[in-house]
């Protein structure tokens, strides 16, 4: 189980590194493909339900399971990349969103930030085995 998860953390990581003005979803596709293949791994959205992509790219208005294309990225889009990997016998899912921006040498990865955010909350909720639950502010 260790193994796949940290397989899916280095190709969602991989991925991430990739995403910026210009590249295609394909692109990221193809190299999240040769990663996971490369590990002795299978990425499980290949040929589930006749999807034909290793893994999934949505970007700006599509919720999830998007398809990688020839589309484009361009400043300004957000992309949700959704890693998942089949490793002896365990399978493991990751993703991410990415603000792609030209004035960033990295993009921002919202969902671990907001993530991380919230857990640090939510971890200090937790009074004598009760938990409370009240609006974030500031997220």
């Amino acid at each position: 189980m260790r193994a796949a998860c940290k397989l899916a953390s280095r190709v969602l990581n991989f991925a991430g590194t990739l995403v910026k003005p210009s590249i295609t979803t394909n692109e990221i596709d193809m190299a999240g493909h040769h990663m996971i293949v490369e590990a002795g791994a299978y990425p499980s959205p290949l040929g589930y339900g006749g999807f034909p992509k290793s893994i999934c790219t949505s970007v700006n208005e599509c919720a999830c399971h998007g398809l990688p294309d020839s589309t484009q990225l361009q400043n300004g889009d957000i992309i949700t990349i959704d890693v998942n990997v089949f490793l002896n016998y365990f399978l493991w899912r990751k993703k991410a969103e990415y603000a792609i921006s030209a004035h960033y040498d990295q993009s921002c990865v919202w969902e671990e930030v907001l993530q991380n955010k919230c857990l640090n909350k939510y971890n200090h909720t937790a009074i004598d085995g009760q938990f409370y639950f009240y609006q974030f502010e500031g997220l």
